[in-house]
Parts: C-alpha cells; structure tokens; sequence
C-alpha cells in the first residue's frame, strides 16, 4: 500500500505516544488526523484522554476494545519501535508508520514478513499536504 491509499483508505489510527502534551508532536498529528476523518485512539501510559478520545496504555487494551487497528502511529523513541511494532502486528494491524526519527530496519522487515506496510522516518500530515488536497 502506497501512503497516499494509506492516508485515504484508512480510518482507525492508534497513535503510540499521544498524550495531552499541546507541545509534542503527536498532540498536533493527531488533531490534523482527526480532522481529516481519521478516528485517532491515544495510546500512553497515563491512557489520557486526548482530543476527545479515551486512551489507553498499551496496543493490546486499545485492540480489545476496538479490534484491529489500521495503523499504529509510533511517536517514540527508535528503541522502543521495535517491541510497538511487533505489538502492532499481534493486534492486527495493517500500517506500521514509523514518525520522523523513528527508524528500526529489522522491526520494519519483521513487519514486512508478516505482511504489514512499513512507512518510516515521515509523517502523515506533511504527507497528507504533499499528496491530498484538503
């Protein structure tokens, strides 16, 4: 899947790192998601509440109440990358998108192999501006 079918043709988004934080990234990100249509679930360990949506800890809580999302956002440290995405992968997901900086060659090709699309090192909204109108 290319990432303009991706920022089209998906809807719920699990946005790993999100938490009420006006200035990071993943507090603007989301709110450009979501007001583009995108249903964007929080995920953080305080679980906050975040642009009207309920958060949660961890991928797996998030998937058991939701179902499988289409893609799982990661704004976290490359380290962590790894274990999110494979987390990503048991839920079901269809889109690892690794933010810019986030970069993890091997939990990319982990991803890959288990038939999931990897977007890594770019984000959604500078995405959206360069291929979508609107």
């Amino acid at each position: 899947m290319e990432i303009p079918a991706i920022l089209e043709n998906t809807h719920l988004w699990f946005v790993v790192g999100l938490g009420n934080n006006p200035d990071r990234a993943a507090f603007g990100v989301a709110k450009f998601l979501q007001d583009r249509g995108k249903h964007i679930i929080p995920i953080y360990p305080r679980a906050e509440m975040v642009h009207g949506e309920q958060g949660f800890a961890t991928i797996s809580q998030a998937s058991d109440v939701w179902g499988p999302p289409d893609v799982v956002d990661l704004f976290v440290n490359s380290s962590r990358a790894g274990d999110l995405s494979n987390q990503g992968v048991q839920a079901g997901a269809k889109v690892i998108w690794m933010q810019l900086g986030v970069t993890d060659e091997l939990a990319a090709e982990r991803a890959r192999a288990a038939g999931l699309t990897v977007v890594m090192n770019k984000c959604p909204a500078i995405e959206w501006r360069k291929t979508i109108t609107g």
